[in-house]
């Protein structure tokens, strides 16, 4: 009853990569709702992922003629990239999402007050993708809370490692 090796990159292939995270995005706003978006790349942004040379902290989403768009996200190029192509590191970058979740994000957003973030950028299967949130922002009280919360959980875990 011997089972068969497996191979440790087929593993690593199926496990989600993160490439950048906005932690700033968590402060910020209150996160209602999550989508996973697919994200139109040229050839040496998708090498400079591949290096984990991008930041999303200050970008944000546009909804634009019935499509989502990526607004100052910064893919660092490479210095081997393609000498025919001029990288623009800050371009803006198309967001693949179905019909119903444009729909419900362009409501959400013109109707209720909502806004869109990048939350995080990840390999799934091999693809980039980002993950979005409908978001509410936060008043500078729920910030407040929110830092009071954090430092009581790290309190409460060094007093319980202490006294065990």
């Amino acid at each position: 009853m011997n089972q068969p090796k497996r191979n440790g990159k087929q593993k690593e292939a199926s496990a989600d990569r993160e490439i950048a995270e906005n932690r700033r995005a968590r402060f910020e706003y209150f996160i209602e709702d999550r989508f996973e978006a697919g994200i139109v790349l040229l050839g040496w942004e998708v090498k400079s992922l591949r290096v984990g040379k991008a930041q999303i902290t200050e970008a944000y989403v546009i909804m634009k003629n019935g499509e989502a768009w990526l607004l100052g996200a910064h893919f660092n190029p490479l210095l081997s990239a393609s000498t025919h192509v001029v990288p623009d590191a800050t371009r803006t970058r198309k967001l693949l999402l179905s019909r119903r979740q444009i729909d419900l994000l362009r409501g959400k957003v013109e109707r209720s007050g909502y806004t869109i973030v990048p939350l995080d950028l990840h390999w799934t299967h091999g693809r980039a993708k980002l993950n979005i949130g409908l978001a509410k922002g936060k008043k500078l009280h729920d910030k407040r809370s929110t830092e009071k919360d954090r430092d009581w959980q790290r309190e409460k875990g060094r007093t319980m490692r202490h006294d065990s």
